[in-house]
């Protein structure tokens, strides 16, 4: 199956030489158009602008326009295979923007995997655009860029991160519905410190984190604990070797200091959240949890645990990464959204409270979910529009 699917996108790339392509607005089709799309005409917008540099919002495509930024470091399950090999991961996020959000977007893959290039390229390349999508950059570089760029004027989302964690919040609501648990009393167990695994943390401790520390964010909804496994086991406060960023959430996550291996901190669980390698998720580690567990398995294309694998251990809600099964945690669900709100309110930067919106939002459109169905299909009518205007209003809030 896997061969034939990619044989099949192969020669679609191939046949139409990528996804994208350029299609102007406007024709010029005489001399009146020729000079008022280009010189003379094109000084006007020109000097309008150089008085004020926000003009170019409006009188350029910068204000509808997204730039999807990446290195190549870090591409989907594949790894550090460089720009050129991210180059139609890119492509297609820029389609999914204008399929379903309206929003242009430029694929841009940068040939250096230096953070300060990376930091220098966004800020150079800022003025042409009203937003930065981060896209396949390998952790925890993407943390420290990421929060370089805060600052720039216009907003950068690392996608990686809080895409998936806007959607796993969203599915993870509607799961503790349907096994009738309350959201605010769930233990979850994170497998996975990656950029996902990190971002899906905060986002359920409803903190927000620097290198420098964590912060509660009042108001946000927040499950009861999180205890993130990596490679090492159970992170803790005071666990030797750990980055300033695992560092900083240690503080406010694995209340109880549990340490060792996923087997020994999963007992008793609510929530298993899979973001890292096949195979690593056990039946029996599934039936040492609490009643009715969840399990979310999203490594792609291979899942921490089959779904059957799961379901045959009694778990009562599955999600994975896959089209192919029931509840994909799928983050098209959330970044056209995202950037929807973006160009329409221009915010300078995307908040916890924007996201918490966006996932609120998401998981408002399954108002009856079900074990089979927690989070919307990607095509329901007015997804974007709905979720856009949710984060919109949360910008002031």
């Amino acid at each position: 199956m896997h061969s034939d699917l990619n044989e099949k996108a192969l020669a679609l790339h191939k046949k139409f030489q990528g996804k994208l392509g350029v299609t102007p607005l406007m024709t010029v089709a005489d001399k009146e158009m020729l000079s008022l799309l280009y010189t003379p005409g094109v000084a006007e917008p020109s000097r309008v602008i150089a008085q004020d540099k926000n003009a170019s919002f409006d009188l350029t495509m910068r204000g509808r326009t997204v730039a999807v930024i990446s290195d190549g470091s870090a591409i989907l399950g594949l790894g550090n295979l460089g720009p050129e090999a991210a180059m139609p991961v890119m492509e297609g996020k820029a389609l999914l923007m204008k399929q379903f959000a309206g929003v242009d977007a430029v694929p841009l893959v940068i040939n250096s995997q230096q953070p300060e290039d990376i930091i220098e390229f966004v800020k150079m390349v800022a003025p042409s655009f009203v937003g930065i999508n981060l896209e396949d950059i390998e952790a925890p570089k993407c943390f420290a860029v990421e929060e370089a760029l805060q600052a720039i004027g216009i907003p950068v989302f690392h996608d990686d991160q809080h895409g998936t964690a806007i959607v796993v919040m969203a599915a993870l609501q509607n799961a503790a519905k349907v096994v009738g648990k309350n959201f605010h009393d769930l233990k979850v167990v994170v497998v996975g410190a990656g950029s996902a695994g990190m971002a899906v943390s905060r986002m359920l401790l409803g903190v927000e984190c620097i290198k420098d520390g964590c912060n509660l964010v009042e108001g946000a909804a927040a499950v009861r604990d999180v205890i993130l496994v990596d490679s090492q086991g159970a992170i803790y406060q005071g666990r030797p070797g750990l980055n300033v960023y695992k560092q900083a959430i240690a503080g406010l996550s694995n209340l109880e200091n549990k340490t060792g291996t996923l087997a020994a901190v999963i007992r008793g669980a609510d929530v298993v959240i899979g973001v890292s390698r096949p195979g690593l998720i056990t039946q029996e580690m599934v039936r040492s949890m609490a009643s009715k567990p969840i399990v979310f398995a999203l490594a792609n294309p291979d899942s921490e645990i089959t779904p059957e694998d799961a379901r045959a251990a009694g778990a009562a809600i599955i999600a994975t990464g896959r089209s192919d099964y029931p509840n994909q945690i799928n983050n098209v669900l959330a970044f056209p959204a995202i950037f929807k709100a973006v160009v329409k309110a221009r915010p300078k930067t995307i908040t916890t409270k924007m996201k918490q919106a966006a996932a609120q939002a998401i998981a408002n459109l399954v108002p009856k979910p079900t074990a089979e169905q927690i989070i919307p299909d990607p095509f329901l009518p007015d997804l974007a529009e709905k979720v856009s205007q949710a984060v919109v209003e949360a910008i002031d809030s």
